[in-house]
């Protein structure tokens, strides 16, 4: 019996393909959205008369909002369930996306850049607390592994269809693009997404929490990124970093007071989670280190600015398999071995990096070499540990918080990499003792993974 005569046969394996068609979907949007606005940067700086400073705002207005907005649809979520707020995240999307589409000044056009990113933050976690709460924990890893392989996929096709875009029309359908998709997806996840019972009451919303975590995120954002300095021309990230560092307690003041807190401190209760937040931002770290990888095709072989992106996409393909096949092998091999051998590869790719970049083979290799780290240590590896070690009531919560884990740390990467390359003399030289640092970052997460436990164990999750 083929595949699909078996889901006709089973009606519950039908709904759930239809299910993480869905959830495989709206993913993939979100994802692609990000590998698009790459190619489309000139193109709106060009329509709207803005400098490099002010289309910087782009992007970070997008990524701002999405972290920010992270916590606050896991928290509607856990409160109002899954399918309701997935399906608002993919209806505001889309209006975010209209809005871009028809802005007729750059101050409309960043309004629907944080409109997109403000849905954006929930899709992610929302889709892995439905893949929690729907499948058994066998499947789980397989299931986030080829979730994680999306956004590889994205970043391939993305590039690609926004250059098309922009030869064949303008760069307004770049985003009217996601306008069917999302409808698609809204009617799919109307009929597919499980329903549930709302509760006759709910305490109260911790308002205290989520402005608190709202503050102290958008400062460390602010700060590591520098981007309040190159606004204002004045030096403020000291001040942000500050200002991020003494939130902190304040947010664990307002959590243990709070009814139904936006980031439980149960989430920090076990070695094997405290393990898995470090691990989320050492992950985020490796990813980020992408960002640099084209500027050392640059400097080493000398490879024209507008194609060394194509140099990637050997490391883009590797890092969608390297998602999707260690997904596959997670319940065999374990979570520490898994990454274990994620760091490793990374950690072998930058080291290559930083001591033979200039052979072009060798380059091509350590782009291998990190492509798969990055498949594997932000594959579902991370997200299942987490599904298996919560209740049931705090999964997207907990999925919020890996998502921020690796936000911060794809932030962290690229303030210290370019710090430490301008500091070593910039260019080539100076990118090579960047990527050597970053090797070392990954041998400390090799040894950090050491804490994991060595296979999957379910501790609380029910269902």
């Amino acid at each position: 019996m083929t595949a699909d005569a078996a889901a006709v046969a089973n009606p519950e394996a039908l709904a759930r393909r239809r299910l993480l068609t869905v959830l495989f979907a709206g993913v993939f949007m979100a994802a692609l959205d990000a590998a698009v606005i790459a190619p489309a940067i000139p193109a709106l700086r060009s329509a709207f008369g803005v400098d490099n400073r002010q289309i910087g705002l782009v992007t970070i207005v997008f990524s701002l909002c999405s972290l920010t907005s992270t916590a606050l649809m896991a928290a509607l979520s856990d409160r109002f369930g899954r399918r309701t707020i997935y399906l608002l995240d993919i209806a505001g999307f889309a209006l975010g996306s209209l809005v871009i589409a028809w802005s007729s000044s750059f101050g409309v056009l960043l309004l629907g850049r944080a409109i997109q990113g403000l849905s954006a933050g929930g899709i992610t976690p929302t889709a892995s607390a439905v893949v929690g709460d729907t499948f058994p924990a066998d499947q789980r890893g397989r299931i986030l592994g080829l979730i994680g392989a999306t956004f590889g996929m994205a970043f391939v096709f993305g590039p690609i269809l926004a250059s098309a875009l922009l030869v064949v029309a303008s760069w307004e359908w770049i985003f009217l693009i996601n306008l069917p998709f999302a409808g698609i997806v809204f009617v799919m996840g109307y009929r597919a997404l499980p329903r549930v019972t709302r509760p006759a009451a709910l305490p109260p919303f911790d308002y205290a929490g989520i402005t608190t975590l709202a503050v102290m995120l958008a400062s460390l954002t602010l700060g590591i990124n520098r981007a309040a300095d190159t606004l204002t021309g004045r030096t403020v990230w000291p001040a942000l970093l500050a200002t991020a560092v003494l939130a902190l307690p304040v947010l664990l003041w307002a959590e243990r007071r709070a009814a139904q807190p936006i980031v439980p401190l149960t989430l920090f209760g076990t070695t094997q989670l405290r393990t898995t937040w470090v691990l989320c931002t050492g992950a985020g770290f490796g990813m980020g280190s992408v960002i640099f990888i084209s500027s050392v095709a640059v400097a080493a072989f000398a490879t024209p600015a507008d194609q060394a992106g194509l140099l990637l996409l050997p490391l883009v393909l590797c890092s969608s398999v390297a998602s999707a096949l260690f997904g596959r092998l997670q319940n065999r091999l374990g979570p520490r071995r898994i990454m274990l051998a994620g760091f490793g590869t990374l950690a072998v790719g930058a080291l290559l990096i930083g001591v033979a970049a200039p052979t072009f083979w060798l380059f091509i290799t350590a782009t291998l070499f990190v492509g798969a780290g990055v498949g594997i240590v932000v594959g579902g590896t991370l997200r299942t540990v987490v599904l298996d070690e919560v209740d049931a009531t705090q999964r997207t919560a907990a999925q919020a918080l890996v998502n921020i884990g690796i936000a911060i740390g794809n932030l962290m990467v690229v303030a210290v990499l370019s710090a430490l390359a301008d500091r070593a003399g910039g260019g080539l030289a100076g990118l090579q003792a960047a990527y050597l640092f970053a090797a070392g970052v990954m041998v400390a997460m090799m040894a950090m993974s050491l804490r994991l436990q060595p296979t999957r164990v379910q501790v609380l999750a029910a269902g």
